[in-house]
């Protein structure tokens, strides 16, 4: 099979090469769906990953789950409203509540730099998973666009497998859908879709048999059609072994009864062989069974195809065991001359990863399943018997209870003449679903044709070309970044602010406002076009426009904010700019890297690679860096930077933050004034008190060896004031009293009351750390301790009072504090 020489191929893969369209590819059991997808995935440009709504399916696609891509749970998906953005709800345990999953810095590259996601299976997805699909999208793409504005393409055919869901469940989700099919998805319902129906037929050749297929999965049975489905009854229908007849039920307790059944009848012994699985592959995604259990003259299946040059079997292929070695099993298949020596196979379970080096989107694999690929295959289920082929099948389907199922189990036939079956159709056993019909009837009506595929090619062209010229989103950027420091501009700064003020006016007349003119050009010239790239004046547009924006983006844009710093200590302030710096930025880096590829014309394979590379690249600017602010305003900015580099490395030190060592404004203050006394430090806003205790003493040794290096003043007695940094202001006062000064000498060098050096003193009177007999007249302490005694439970004030005046608040305090030492001691 070809896409060139198949109409509806060709044109499916036109539309996912060329355009932006969602396309859902659909076609009748046997016309390729699962071929074009492996070509898809060999030969397009695309960034593309591939996802289906189960592990098996996704293995066999090789693809990944949607559930584990898009990390969501497995229970039904409340719609939300796209415009608001969904509340994470931190939970108790660290996790994220309210459907909202945290996700690894790769998977969003790898989400931002995608084109298209291929959907496989996409009749098992229901409306509320792809409904979920596109909230997620949207978070890491364009909020505003349905999947982010990434292109679906969706396989599969809604006549076969269904979407399950449990009552329970469809009694949540009937207030949001009308049916649980993903046609009923309200993103898919905003974005719209192409339907791509595969009319050729590859697994069948018998007209016939095609015929009475199409009649049983359009729901036009008649009496004509039972008739010739039930020549192939045949009651009491026993084939010889060795013809490879494999029966088809609805159960699976059904064709797992008559399979060890079968099995246990055989007399030759029976071998057992062991998976060997390594890494990540997980046991719904098992391909194959675990223990397969076999005897010589077992009927078995394949489930996989060869991968050897030779393709000696295919997926579905019927044989019998006619030996068993160690590492062989050999197979005899009906018809065939040559037995096939069968030895382990091994399927792969991968996972998406960007490539650091050249950006590009890697299958990377995260587990191994190691098997023969063989099952004993007298019978199974419809279900599992899904994409197979056989040459003789015995179908058991009196009990189909679900919708397609009859159909499913027809079509796995080539030929009419190979399929016999164990009990006569009857109409109510072709179970249908009126609205897939409709939906089917409606698809089939709108086939795009090739004009809708000249006209979404050069609307896709049209629409790329204007997101790069719109320039709009850079000046918002830069609007909302000056918002932001507006709002807390006391606590941040460095050229940021006015880089972005300055940046403003420029990319509004000379980027936004040409690029309207130039807009209005290009559809002028795409009039009478089909293709930007095969118009000669629209290239020679491009080109121009990619030189003149190319060098506006780099001298108003980029280098403004290449120059830009800012620095706060503020750690939330400081993410959320440093995060709207980082978005402008990658802005700005995504349309220079658009632009560059313009320079020789409008080409949309380069264009696109361009893109993606350049949306997942670091741009290396905005980083939130505690150095990155503009010093020049600063009075002294080399202290500055080393008063900086101390504050980092205390606040390590110290496992706090940075404003809890020191604030960013008590920085530029101390920067600018260079402290060179305990007064002066004390005197700064943000150092007095417990900071000034804490980091006053390193603070000052700062100022003052800078202030030496400098050859600036420093104080006479600079130790002592470095001594004193780190003292509190009582334990200032006791030194100087012990160093012989006075209560009065000391206030007046210090600038204090008296009254406040004594009550400095009377501390200490009561630790035991000096003596009142050095401090206060024993004839005093005498007359206040009379006093007090003879007026027991008295207040400060009223013994003051009964003193006079030649005695202080102070001098009664030490008494106080010295009698209450002393009961203490007593005490003890």
């Amino acid at each position: 099979m070809k896409l060139q020489t198949n109409q509806e191929l060709k044109l499916a893969y036109d539309f996912v090469q060329y355009t932006n369209q969602n396309i859902f590819l659909t076609g009748k059991a046997g016309t390729g769906k699962t071929t074009f997808l492996k070509s898809l995935k060999e030969q397009s440009p695309k960034r593309m990953v591939v996802v289906a709504p189960t592990g098996v399916a996704a293995i066999n696609a090789g693809g990944v789950t949607i559930h584990s891509f898009f990390q969501v749970s497995f229970g039904p998906q409340i719609p939300h409203d796209p415009g608001i953005p969904r509340s994470p709800g931190v939970q108790a345990n660290g996790g994220v509540a309210a459907g909202i999953k945290r996700f690894s810095k790769e998977k969003i590259n790898i989400i931002r730099s995608l084109d298209l996601l291929v959907i496989d299976e996409i009749s098992m997805v229901r409306a509320d998973l792809l409904d979920a699909i596109d909230e997620v999208l949207r978070r890491f793409k364009n909020r505003s666009k349905p999947f982010g504005g990434l292109q679906l393409l969706m396989i599969g055919d809604l006549q076969q497998l269904s979407p399950i869901v449990k009552d329970e469940e469809w009694e949540i989700l009937k207030s949001y859908y009308d049916t649980a099919y993903f046609f009923s998805s309200r993103a898919l319902k905003q974005s719209g879709f192409v339907p791509i129906e595969l009319k050729e037929i590859f697994r069948q050749s018998d007209q016939e048999f095609i015929n009475l297929l199409n009649k049983v999965r359009e729901n036009c049975i008649d009496t004509a059609t039972i008739h010739a489905l039930n020549e192939r009854y045949i009651p009491n229908f026993q084939p010889d072994d060795d013809e490879g007849y494999i029966t088809l039920t609805t159960h699976n307790y059904q064709a797992q009864q008559i399979n060890e059944a079968r099995l246990n009848k055989l007399s030759a012994k029976a071998h057992t062989f062991y998976a060997e699985v390594d890494g990540d592959f997980p046991e719904y995604a098992y391909p194959a069974a675990r223990e397969l259990i076999l005897k010589t003259g077992a009927q078995v299946m394949f489930v996989k195809n060869d991968s050897s040059y030779e393709k000696r079997y295919y997926n579905g292929k019927i044989g019998k065991v006619v030996r068993i070695g160690e590492d062989f099993i050999t197979v005899q298949c009906p018809g065939e001359e040559e037995s096939i020596a069968v030895s382990r196979e091994e399927w792969q379970n991968t996972k998406y990863s960007l490539n650091e080096t050249n950006k590009e989107i890697d299958e990377i694999i995260v587990g191994r399943f190691e098997q023969f690929p063989l099952k004993t295959a007298w019978a199974i289920t419809i279900h599992k018997s899904q994409g197979l082929t056989f040459d003789k099948a015995i179908i058991d389907a009196r009990q189909s209870f679900a919708h397609g199922q009859v159909y499913v189990a027809l079509s796995r036939c080539k030929t009419l003449g190979g399929m016999v079956l164990r009990t006569p159709i009857e109409t109510y056993s072709v179970k249908s679903d009126d609205t897939v019909l409709g939906f089917i009837h409606d698809a089939g009506a709108h086939q795009p044709n090739q004009h809708q595929l000249d006209e979404a090619q050069k609307a896709y062209q049209v629409m790329l070309l204007n997101e790069l010229f719109d320039f709009k989103y850079l000046y918002n950027q830069a609007g909302y970044i000056i918002k932001l420091w507006n709002d807390h501009k006391e606590q941040v700064m460095g050229t940021l602010f006015d880089n972005l003020v300055l940046m403003l006016s420029p990319v509004q007349n000379e980027m936004i406002g040409v690029a309207g003119k130039f807009s209005i050009q290009m559809e002028r010239l795409m009039q009478n076009s089909t293709d930007v790239e095969a118009n000669p004046q629209m290239q020679e547009r491009v080109k121009k426009a990619a030189g003149y924006f190319s060098e506006k983006l780099h001298s108003l844009a980029e280098q403004p904010v290449n120059k830009s710093s800012f620095e706060t200590d503020n750690k939330v302030i400081r993410k959320s700019i440093a995060n709207a710096v980082d978005k402008l930025a990658k802005e700005i880096a995504i349309k220079k890297a658009c632009l560059e590829t313009l320079k020789n014309g409008f080409n949309l394979k380069p264009y696109l690679e361009a893109r993606a590379k350049a949306s997942v690249e670091e741009s290396g600017h905005g980083r939130p860096h505690r150095e990155t602010a503009d010093l020049s305003n600063l009075e002294y900015p080399d202290f500055y930077k080393q008063l900086r580099t101390w504050r980092n490395d205390k606040a390590d030190a110290l496992n706090v933050t940075l404003s809890r060592v020191i604030s960013q404004k008590t920085m530029v203050d101390i920067a600018n004034i260079l402290p060179a006394t305990r007064q002066e430090l004390k005197a700064i806003k943000g150092m007095g008190g417990t900071k000034l205790q804490q980091f006053g003493k390193e603070i000052l040794t700062m100022t003052i060896a800078f202030r030496k290096t400098k050859g600036m003043e420093i104080p006479f007695d600079a130790d002592k004031e470095i001594h004193r940094a780190a003292l509190d202001t009582k334990e200032i006062s006791l030194e100087m009293f012990k160093n012989g000064m006075s209560v009065s000498d000391i206030a007046k060098e210090r600038s204090l009351a008296a009254s406040t050096i004594e009550t400095h003193l009377s501390f200490f009177v009561g630790t035991g750390e000096l003596d009142i007999f050095d401090v206060v007249k024993h004839e005093k302490i005498a007359a206040i301790e009379k006093c007090i005694r003879e007026n027991s439970g008295s207040m400060t004030s009223e013994i003051k009072a009964a003193l006079g005046d030649d005695y202080s608040y102070g001098e009664i305090r030490m008494v106080l504090n010295y009698l209450n030492q002393v009961k203490r001691a007593g005490e003890r």
